[in-house]
């Protein structure tokens, strides 16, 4: 079976998790997770991403060659209300996905249900398997006698 997805550069991961834990002016923070489902059905990749409580609006979608870009954002709550629990991670997140070369980036269907975000990325068609035909070749020649 070839790899449909490949994960990101394990240095970017390390930064961007140092990032959430001790934030980007080094005081602490929560994690700004974007949890992921991926699968293949037949000739379909799909990815689910979790995100409850984003506006459809605030979600960014790119793709340049092969790598996906999902940014989203869920807006900080007013800073004069008095918080009494704060589980929910809040700002904007972001998460990349490396595409294998055998996924069709041109036909990306993206639709966002309920809070789950959900890609459909077609397998290429030059990557699809197929059958070759075999011709039989003809014994044109006549035997000869002698």
């Amino acid at each position: 079976m070839m790899m449909m997805l490949m994960r990101t550069d394990p240095f970017r991961d390390l930064d961007r998790l140092a990032q959430q834990v001790f934030g980007a002016d080094g005081t602490q923070a929560r994690p700004s997770a974007m949890p992921m489902d991926a699968w293949r059905e037949g000739d379909t990749f799909l990815v689910e991403f979790d995100l409850p409580g984003v506006d459809v609006d605030s979600i960014d979608l790119d793709v340049e060659r092969n790598v996906i870009t999902v940014r989203a954002e869920r807006p900080n709550r007013a800073s004069d209300a008095e918080l009494l629990a704060a589980e929910r991670p809040r700002g904007v997140f972001s998460r990349q996905l490396v595409l294998g070369d055998n996924l069709d980036t041109q036909r990306i269907g993206a639709n966002y249900r309920s809070g789950v975000l959900t890609l459909r990325i077609p397998v290429a068609e030059k990557a699809k398997p197929r059958k070759i035909s075999i011709t039989r070749e003809h014994d044109d020649q006549q035997a000869i006698n002698a």
